[in-house]
């Protein structure tokens, strides 16, 4: 840590992460530890992202079971090309007050070759769907620069608006995704001593588009990086962030919880 006390801070926020899919420790029967740790360490709310049709009705429980958890529902785009689904299975989906986004989606060349139509269908209908329920996207984009920002464009993502999360592209895209109304999200990544690029792009994002997160329970940051990740990790994200950006850490994270609440309609300080 970098001398100042987390639990003193209102608005930090992990902004994405998957507390239902992290291992448990031996002694822990559910996931309530995890929750516990991040509340310790001054997590005020976290978002949990499902990924998969399976997902949906577990981050829609753990929503429902704490009031610092909301839940965002989509199909990863990965499993999209495995899982076909419809715009009102979604939208049924989607219809919760504890389901504040709609996502994850978007596209991935990287770990996917081959026929995209599927996974662009796909991620055309979260768009619609977003749209539908006036939801802001999650997006997830790997080598996909193009298409990404294309479709976005075509299907009018611009009225919702949204996160590119775990940002690891270009300041270029950046931009272009910042003009259509989406937030920039950085996670652990940022503090690997090899991801130069990300921390440039992180540079020269304004902090008014910025949020922070974990992607638990991948990608742990510096000092954790090769355990399991976990949303109180947060911390060190935004620790590291504030150096980087020159702010004090207090002002990175009143920021970056500002925008998070904006972006997802919380109320009130966080």
């Amino acid at each position: 840590m970098l001398g100042w006390k987390t639990g003193a801070i209102a608005m930090l926020i992990d902004s994405h992460c998957h507390i239902h899919l992290m291992d448990l420790e031996p002694d822990e029967g559910d996931v309530l530890r995890p929750i516990q740790r991040a509340r310790e360490a001054g997590v005020k709310r976290m978002l949990c992202v499902s990924t998969e049709r399976a997902d949906i009705p577990v981050v829609k429980a753990l929503a429902a079971q704490h009031a610092d958890i909301s839940a965002s529902v989509g199909i990863h785009p990965s499993e999209s090309m495995k899982e076909v689904t419809t715009t009102d299975e979604l939208l049924a989906w989607a219809n919760d007050d504890n389901v504040v986004a709609i996502g994850e989606t978007g596209l991935d060349y990287y770990y996917n070759k081959g026929d995209y139509s599927q996974m662009q269908r796909s991620f055309r209908e979260h768009v619609q769907v977003a749209r539908a329920c006036k939801k802001p996207l999650i997006i997830h984009t790997r080598d996909a620069v193009d298409d990404t920002m294309s479709i976005l464009r075509e299907e009018g993502a611009d009225q919702v608006g949204g996160v590119m999360h775990c940002f690891t592209e270009s300041l270029a895209m950046a931009e272009d995704a910042m003009a259509l109304g989406f937030y920039i999200s950085f996670s652990g990544i940022v503090t690997f001593k090899n991801a130069k690029n990300v921390q440039a792009v992180a540079e020269g994002v304004p902090l008014g588009r910025m949020l922070i997160e974990t992607d638990a329970p991948w990608l742990a940051p510096v000092p954790h990086r090769g355990k399991q990740n976990e949303p109180a990790f947060v911390a060190h994200v935004a620790e590291y962030l504030a150096e980087l950006k020159g702010v004090a850490v207090d002002e990175l994270i009143r920021i970056t919880g500002k925008n998070a609440c904006d972006c997802f309609g919380w109320k009130g300080n966080a």
